[in-house]
């Protein structure tokens, strides 16, 4: 085996492959990536048998092969290089010399027959949008998905086709994001799967975000995402996705346009008077008026307030400012809608200004964020 390839070319494609190779795999055969060169094309492959990465860049193969080198060795000695080509030499015994400019290194790898196949994904179900698309719609819900190992499925973005429609759920108990996209695909196609976190981020980092298409590929157990040179596979988590439409108000009672920077930056003010997970900020909407106060013991109160365009009676609920600022962040418009029935329920908040109609199909984008105990919250703020 004998290859010619561009060092910034090979850089890329090795680096690709840290956040999916561990440092203590279960078996030795992991902690390397696979290279195969052939047809002037260089491709590298890692896995650590949930999710996997396949990756193409240009090269000269003079010998074609494949080998499995350690990253753990090669990532940090090819980042350090500073010639524009790199010629690799593969003898029978699996050691790579590379020769970088004046300097010649020599690491010692592993046969390829040994080495993990990426699934095949043939009768797969497959669909096809842009990378734009897709990556915009992981943006706006995976944050939400749990940490908690102990809510397995919630850990996971939950990915429906159903009626012509792609929808993506990421939902931690407290706060739900929902966002769904039309499809071209026969309208009696129907799916549903949990993508792990980690295989939502590597799909992420491998899409660019322009109007290229990317084809995800579904089966009962994996997905794969497929774009360009880049081809990342996933085992699925394993659950049932409970119903949320369950914990979307049906009957919202007001809606309250928020200007959204603005509401951010008091959230990130009041945040300071609260604990992440167990304290609440009061919101008090007032006449043209919205009022946001917490209280921390060892640090003191905080109460803020915002022009607001609200005329009715004075309404009180409460909330984890943490989580309606990650909500917050992850919109895009200048005015989100606030919506609520009464103090006790999940308010809801719209990127934009198309209120639910009751009866008809949901927006492209929802959220829905647990209210929390007001009695609690106006302990704080006195």
């Amino acid at each position: 085996m004998k290859f010619m390839v561009a060092r910034q070319e090979f850089t890329d494609l090795i680096s690709y492959a840290q956040s999916i190779v561990s440092q203590k795999p279960p078996i030795p055969m992991l902690a390397n990536v696979l290279l195969e060169a052939k047809d002037n094309t260089l491709t590298m492959t890692a896995t650590d048998l949930t999710v996997g990465v396949r990756r193409q860049c240009n090269c000269k193969v003079t010998q074609p092969g494949t080998v499995a080198l350690p990253l753990r060795v090669l990532n940090p000695l090819i980042r350090e290089l500073t010639a524009d080509m790199l010629e690799l030499t593969v003898d029978q015994k699996a050691c790579a010399a590379i020769v970088a400019g004046t300097s010649t290194f020599k690491v010692h790898g592993m046969s390829a027959e040994g080495f993990p196949q990426l699934p095949d994904f043939t009768s797969a179900l497959k669909i096809e949008l842009k990378q734009s698309e897709l990556k915009d719609l992981f943006f706006r819900t995976s944050f939400a998905v749990s940490k908690e190992e102990s809510r397995y499925v919630f850990t996971g973005v939950c990915l429906q086709v159903q009626g012509g429609t792609l929808l993506l759920i990421g939902t931690d108990g407290k706060r739900l994001a929902r966002a769904s996209h039309p499809l071209t695909i026969d309208p009696e196609a129907k799916a549903e799967c949990i993508i792990p976190l980690k295989a939502v981020e590597e799909i992420v980092k491998g899409m660019k975000n322009d109007d290229q298409p990317i084809t995800l590929s579904l089966m009962p157990d994996k997905i794969a995402a497929e774009a360009a040179n880049t081809l990342i596979t996933s085992k699925l988590l394993v659950g049932d996705y409970p119903d949320v439409d369950r914990v979307i108000p049906k009957e919202i009672v007001s809606y309250v346009p928020l200007h959204r920077e603005e509401l951010a930056s008091l959230l990130r003010q009041v945040s300071l008077f609260t604990t992440d997970a167990n304290h609440s900020a009061r919101f008090t909407f007032a006449a043209g008026e919205l009022q946001l106060m917490a209280n921390k013991m060892e640090v003191g109160e905080g109460n803020v307030s915002m022009p607001v365009n609200y005329e009715n009676s004075q309404f009180d609920i409460a909330f984890n400012p943490h989580f309606f600022l990650d909500i917050l962040r992850h919109c895009k418009k200048e005015v989100v809608l606030f919506g609520y029935s009464d103090s006790f329920n999940p308010g809801i908040i719209l990127d934009g200004e198309e209120k639910l109609q009751p009866g008809s199909a949901y927006p492209p984008l929802l959220y829905v964020l647990m209210s929390m105990r007001l009695s609690e919250a106006s302990h704080e703020a006195r």
